[in-house]
């Protein structure tokens, strides 16, 4: 079967429009030549693409079938269009990555210039946001995610082997002020965060006690931000607290760690005609190098401080 390429820009609108008139008009032609242009695709292709009613057009199962796949294939050769003049231009080629808020903030912008120092080619494009985004609606090569996957219609990968444990975190002049660190002691201290998490954590180290936070936070990043003031002591993710770790800003109050969301992690996910595009490519092995050094860091931390975190 012989797929007639000239008429996918126009199927791919009217598609996605139902409308044959609106298609005409962002295609600037004539509402019969589109109309003619997806008569011959059906021709071509031996089945209809549309239910028709009236005057009216609905994509059918075979149709939205096709769609996604022209959507795919036509956000790929944009890709290479846009790769070609970055090339021919000598400037440097775009990623759009959409990232949660607190991961940009503690953990991705301050490596973001090891990235162009590895990458000088590669312009990284970083929105955040806390929804989920449709990559290819929103125009984003990949996204960072957190929660268990997979996520429909987008190919993803963890970035971790395990979920990542909570820990007790504190600033050093509010730890310092601790007479221990025993969890009788810890509920009696100023929380910072869900009250849910610590009741979890509680449980976890054996001790049940009513739990109410003094402060809640919507955005992790702003959680730490409290507990490095000063403001009391939190629970947090030691990936993304790992920059204030190794800096001297916030501590591990106890050694007890709690798995609190089970096997959730980050993941990145990306468009599946994008899996072998070498700008994403370089970026998974970026992350990946990254978090490995990230890790090795905190080894190092540990080795100077108390003993390894007890996990329950």
């Amino acid at each position: 079967m012989r797929l007639p390429l000239n008429t996918l820009p126009a199927f791919r609108v009217v598609a996605e429009l139902q409308n044959l008139r609106a298609a005409a008009d962002r295609l600037h032609l004539t509402h019969s030549a589109v109309s003619q242009q997806i008569k011959g695709l059906e021709e071509q292709l031996g089945f209809a693409l549309f239910d028709r009613s009236g005057r009216g057009i609905v994509l059918n199962a075979a149709g939205a079938a096709l769609l996604c796949s022209v959507q795919s294939a036509m956000a790929l050769l944009d890709e290479g269009v846009m790769a070609a003049a970055a090339a021919a231009s000598g400037s440097a080629q775009r990623l759009r990555v959409s990232v949660l808020p607190s991961f940009a903030q503690r953990w991705l912008l301050p490596r973001m210039a090891r990235w162009h120092k590895r990458h000088p080619e590669l312009s990284l494009e970083i929105e955040t946001s806390q929804n989920v985004v449709d990559l290819l609606r929103d125009g984003f090569h990949a996204a960072l995610r957190f929660g268990r996957g997979p996520w429909p219609g987008v190919a993803s990968e963890p970035l971790f082997d395990l979920p990542l444990p909570l820990i007790v975190l504190a600033s050093p002049e509010t730890a310092a002020a601790l007479p221990d660190n025993t969890p009788e002691t810890l509920a009696r201290q100023p929380l910072l965060g869900e009250r849910e998490m610590w009741q979890h954590w509680f449980n976890g180290a054996g001790l049940s006690v009513p739990v109410t936070p003094v402060a809640t936070f919507n955005d992790a990043g702003m959680m730490l931000q409290a507990a490095e003031q000063g403001l009391g002591i939190t629970l947090g993710r030691e990936l993304l607290a790992a920059d204030a770790i190794n800096a001297g800003r916030l501590v591990q109050v106890s050694p007890v760690t709690v798995h609190y969301e089970q096997a959730q992690t980050y993941h990145l996910v990306y468009r599946p005609s994008l899996r072998d595009w070498e700008p994403l490519v370089a970026l998974k092995q970026w992350l990946r190098d990254e978090l490995e050094r990230c890790g090795n860091g905190l080894e190092s931390s540990a080795e100077h401080g108390t003993a390894p975190p007890k996990q329950v």
